[in-house]
């Protein structure tokens, strides 16, 4: 070859990796503990873990284009395009100085059309399975084909109630921590036959927005235990952090909470059936009913008694509906905000909340309030109930279960952020100001400063019986496949709430799915109760209560000693101790272990002790 010919290659060669919007194949960087790679023709990056040696690879599920890459002094920049979205999403890959971290920071401005998907999912392998926050917890083996594909939003109770997702085969594999998560969800879908997850960034109103963040921390050992600890790690960094130690500090009713039994019952002589529980030894009880001041006076005289009420800061209704076409009006709803402080959607019209059958048979769909004037509402209902009925608690429905919602309304515009900001708000008057033991609906981590428990954490809201919120007070002969599989199913739940937060706030069983509600079931729900240290709850009328007292009372003995003697602990593990996840082990801080056999052999502790089928033991109490 001449050398003028060796010039022209030269020259060519670097005119080619120079040319704007032609970049290189790949581009990788270092650190002590991982490497990453990115592709940078789809975008896709691997990530090898130098302590096991082990590479984990992502797929582009969506299709688009990156240029302009290049490498930084620790990460790669570049521009990714959609089709579609016609925007230029300016992307920035750190990684973290000697850590098993790589974070994801996603840019743009304009008009966003449609969800971003980016960036792409990793490729999970046989014998792993997904780790989704969605209420207390799931997993989904990945290779399981019963497993449909969802979404879940990351901003509100009815999706993932943490902003992480995880992919572990029992020890390694890695996390995902969305920082940005009021305009996010997952994806759970499927590559190569195998479940694997997305994220999915929504527009803030019609627009790119701010900044988006996404975190992945890579694990050689622990499994979802390491990953829900480093979430709590993150939890403590952000403020999302507060302990029931601390709130009984500023509210020792607090403590009337910490073991106790959340009774809905439906009696209007509720002192009689209170003072039968109490004389059957059920002594802690949080009362949920709103009863008349006298009755409420002489419950608070009892000892480990908390008194509460169901209240709603969400839905109220067209007058003219409820003149016109129901059977009367919901005595929570606040009516006086109609028309003025329901939320609008981008076209005008007023969202459409939680339906009410009329006269008629036919659904007539609420207002939604704007949760921007929720809390005037609350300031003019609560603190003048108070002065004549003495709660100690208050059950705030609906507020973060329901999503964080956009308000097009020009008298009270929100964001989702914003609404994030004014539930808080909400909740943070009723515990703070109010000095109220407060709970809400399902439950979110945005929520753990401000709240002290949460009814429906427990139970996983796609897998409840049908029409749960509706007919609550029905019981269940039959027990339907989706509940027997999922929702009191031992070898998909994880208790992730707990192991993230379980000394922070109780979680609860949901309303319409208790642990009597399906009595088939009733065991295996006060097992679980046992095992995650976590509250049960009882429905029940009087015929109820009399046939089933017995039950009852073994079923909170049973439960609500643990419970009372972990209230205030850490969760610090979890374990399978049988391949079949039959036999299952949760340790607290406080040095307590419990043991469950949820299989039909008996099981022999490494001591000799035998845990028989559908049963426990517990050690260090």
């Amino acid at each position: 070859m001449t050398i003028a010919l060796r010039r022209l290659k030269i020259f060519l060669v670097v005119l080619l990796y120079c040319s704007p919007g032609v970049i290189a194949e790949k581009i990788s960087v270092n650190n002590n503990a991982i490497s990453f790679t990115v592709e940078t023709d789809d975008g896709t990056i691997s990530v090898a873990d130098k302590r096991t040696g082990q590479t984990w690879r992502q797929k582009a599920l969506t299709k688009g284009t990156a240029t302009n890459a290049s490498q930084t002094a620790d990460g790669i920049e570049m521009t990714w395009r959609q089709p579609g979205l016609d925007l230029d999403v300016k992307v920035k890959l750190h990684l973290e100085k000697n850590m098993p971290e790589l974070t994801a920071e996603l840019s743009a401005e304009g008009p966003m059309k449609s969800a971003l998907s980016f960036p792409h999912p990793f490729v999970t392998e046989r014998g792993t399975y997904l780790v989704v926050p969605m209420n207390e917890g799931i997993s989904y083996p990945v290779d399981d084909e019963t497993i449909k594909p969802r979404w879940f939003v990351a901003y509100g109770g009815h999706g993932i109630c943490m902003s992480f997702w995880g992919v572990t085969d029992g020890e390694r594999r890695h996390m995902a921590i969305i920082e940005t998560p009021d305009d996010a969800a997952i994806h759970i879908q499927r590559t190569d036959g195998k479940l694997c997850i997305e994220p999915k960034w929504e527009s803030q109103k019609g627009n790119f927005g701010y900044t988006r963040k996404l975190r992945y921390v890579f694990f050689d050992k622990g499994g979802h235990v390491a990953i829900c600890k480093r979430y709590r790690q993150y939890a403590q960094q952000t403020g999302k952090f507060k302990t029931l130690e601390e709130k009984r500090r500023e509210n020792p009713n607090v403590d009337l909470l910490i073991g106790a039994v959340n009774i809905w019952c439906w009696e209007n002589d509720a002192l009689t059936i209170v003072r039968q529980m109490r004389e059957f030894g059920i002594n802690r009880i949080l009362w949920s009913n709103r009863k008349p001041p006298e009755v409420i006076k002489a419950m608070n005289e009892m000892d480990g008694v908390l008194t509460s009420r169901y209240d709603i800061y969400q839905d109220l209704m067209d007058p003219q509906i409820v003149k016109n076409k129901l059977r009367g009006q919901h005595p929570d709803w606040t009516q006086e905000g109609w028309p003025d402080d329901i939320m609008l959607d981008q076209n005008g019209k007023p969202l459409e909340g939680w339906r009410v059958r009329g006269q008629d048979g036919q659904m007539y769909p609420c207002g939604v309030l704007c949760d921007k004037q929720a809390l005037k509402h609350a300031e003019q209902r609560v603190p003048g109930e108070l002065k004549t009925h003495p709660y100690r608690c208050r059950f705030i429905d609906t507020t973060t279960a329901s999503p964080w919602r956009e308000c097009y309304n020009p008298k009270h515009p929100m964001t989702r952020s914003d609404s994030r900001h004014w539930k808080m708000e909400l909740l943070r008057y009723m515990s703070e100001k109010m000095k109220l033991v407060t709970g809400s609906e399902t439950g979110h981590d945005a929520a753990v400063p401000y709240v002290h428990y949460f009814e429906g954490m427990l139970s996983l809201g796609p897998y409840r019986v049908p029409d749960a919120g509706r007919n609550m007070r029905k019981i269940w002969d039959e027990v339907p496949e989706q509940v027997a599989k999922f929702q009191l199913g031992h070898k998909y739940r994880l208790p992730l709430w707990e192991l993230v937060y379980h000394d922070c706030v109780v979680s609860q069983w949901y309303w319409g799915d208790y642990n009597n509600k399906l009595p088939a079931l009733w065991q295996k729900r006060d097992l679980f109760n046992i095992l995650y240290g976590t509250a049960p709850m009882f429905m029940f009328d009087r015929n109820l209560w009399e046939k089933d007292k017995e039950r009852f009372t073994q079923s909170y003995k049973n439960i609500c000693e643990v419970t009372r003697a972990v209230g205030y602990a850490e969760m610090t593990d979890h374990k399978f101790l049988t391949p079949d996840r039959d036999v299952q082990q949760t340790t607290f801080s406080n040095g307590i272990t419990v043991t469950v056999n949820f299989g039909e052999k008996p099981f022999s502790l490494r001591d000799g002790k035998e845990i028989k089928p559908m049963n426990f033991h517990i050690s260090g109490m």
